[in-house]
């Protein structure tokens, strides 16, 4: 018998520990080389934990919902046996330490029955199990578009909870939380502890609050030049790159040009200096099934228009799969949230720890708006800039966001850098 450890992936410095969500795989089951066996969620990413070798999964010693740490034993494989003949040691496994309600659609006995993890999430708030639902992803996995299509089972009757001294309970995985109903009538209530990138997403913002000056803002912006722009080269754009030209790009390419004018809005604190960086590493916030996350293009001013676009799209994917990585969400030195994704008008951005600026904006709507004495139509957009007032003065945030809004304007700036 040779047997082969499962271990936790090894955590960057700024991680300590993680939550192990729903196993994959049974004791007994036979799984292959590199397949996905459990997902362990840090307050930053969600790793994978892929099988080390293809054999049999004989015993699972750390139940879901568990905090685990770097290089922690968490299950056996025995290379050399057959499915369905698990170890006795299998039958050690605390299963017991498992929440009550673990999620049916994150388990299963073969890759056809497992949903991805924003299907899973999905599913859990439908009440279907992954085998409820017919998977067309890669090996039969059910995939968010999957999840979306299901029908949703009727709901249950609330469970009402009996009065009992409070205990600890393992984090429950985020394809399904726990979930605490109390019998209200018709006023139900359901009580799911955060995960842990939510409760660190909370810290953060807390943290900006509590340590920044922070002061917005706000200027107005005629996209009518970009939307111009944008259509005359659209289609030989997409042809020659592979990719569509986006709005975003425009955004990078105008921030970058006005962080070169003012550098002090790519800086940064550090005690009582300020920290002047020579680089443009442009953070883009980015939303997830599991939160808010803000993956980084890294030297953005050396990014072409395809580049950022590419890059912008491979970041959405990762982040709808779970599968962005601590480093590509690691630094920055400027930040750019786009509500207008989801039709927002106007909002105060919070600013994204120790950056000292964060640019959002917003969707663009045909305004009236007078120009040269004529009350005419325009697509127009808000543009909103937060900033930290300990170093950054009004000055140089409202220059700053006018040579924003003048690139944009006059797309033609960004060629001539004036």
């Amino acid at each position: 018998m040779a047997i082969v450890d499962v271990q936790v992936p090894q955590f960057s410095e700024s991680v300590s520990e993680g939550t192990l969500l729903t196993w994959k795989k049974k004791p007994g089951e036979a799984v292959t080389v590199d397949e996905t066996l459990v997902e362990i969620e840090t307050d930053k990413v969600v790793l994978e934990v892929p099988a080390p070798a293809t054999g049999v999964l004989t015993e699972i010693g750390v139940a879901d919902g568990s905090t685990v740490t770097s290089q922690q034993l968490l299950a056996k494989i025995d290379t050399e046996a057959k499915a369905g003949a698990a170890a006795p040691a299998a039958a050690a496994a605390p299963a017991a330490a498992a929440p009550a309600t673990a999620a049916p659609a994150a388990t299963g006995g073969n890759k056809g029955d497992v949903a991805m993890p924003a299907a899973a999430k999905i599913l859990a708030e439908k009440g279907l199990a992954a085998t409820d639902v017919a998977g067309s992803g890669k090996d039969g996995r059910v995939t968010k578009g999957d999840a979306l299509a299901a029908s949703a089972k009727p709901a249950a009757a609330p469970v009402v909870v009996p009065a009992a001294p409070a205990v600890a309970k393992p984090l429950p995985s985020v394809a399904a939380p726990a979930q605490s109903l109390a019998n209200l009538g018709e006023r139900p209530e359901q009580r799911v502890p955060m995960t842990r990138l939510r409760a660190r997403i909370a810290e953060r913002l807390l943290q900006s609050q509590a340590t920044n000056a922070i002061l917005t803002t706000f200027n107005e912006v005629n996209m009518a030049p970009v939307m111009e722009l944008r259509k005359k080269f659209q289609d030989s754009f997409t042809k020659e790159h592979g990719t569509k030209l986006g709005f975003m790009s425009f955004f990078v390419k105008a921030a970058v040009h006005a962080l070169k004018k003012y550098p002090v809005l790519n800086a940064s604190v550090d005690g009582n200096d300020i920290v002047y960086h020579g680089y443009f590493d442009i953070g883009i916030a980015v939303g997830s099934p599991r939160g808010l996350v803000v993956p980084i293009l890294r030297n953005a001013d050396q990014m072409s228009f395809a580049d950022i676009e590419k890059k912008i799209a491979e970041f959405g994917k990762k982040a709808q799969e779970g599968k962005l990585g601590i480093d590509e969400m690691s630094g920055g030195t400027f930040s750019i949230s786009n509500g207008g994704t989801f039709g927002s008008m106007l909002s105060t951005p919070i600013i994204n720890p120790p950056q000292s600026a964060i640019l959002g904006v917003h969707a663009t709507k045909d305004r009236a708006v007078v120009e040269n004495g004529q009350i005419v139509i325009r697509p127009m957009n808000y543009l909103a800039m937060s900033y930290d007032h300990r170093i950054i003065d009004g000055r140089e945030a409202v220059l700053g966001l006018v040579a924003m809004k003048d690139a944009l304007e006059d797309p033609s700036r960004l060629l001539f850098d004036i």
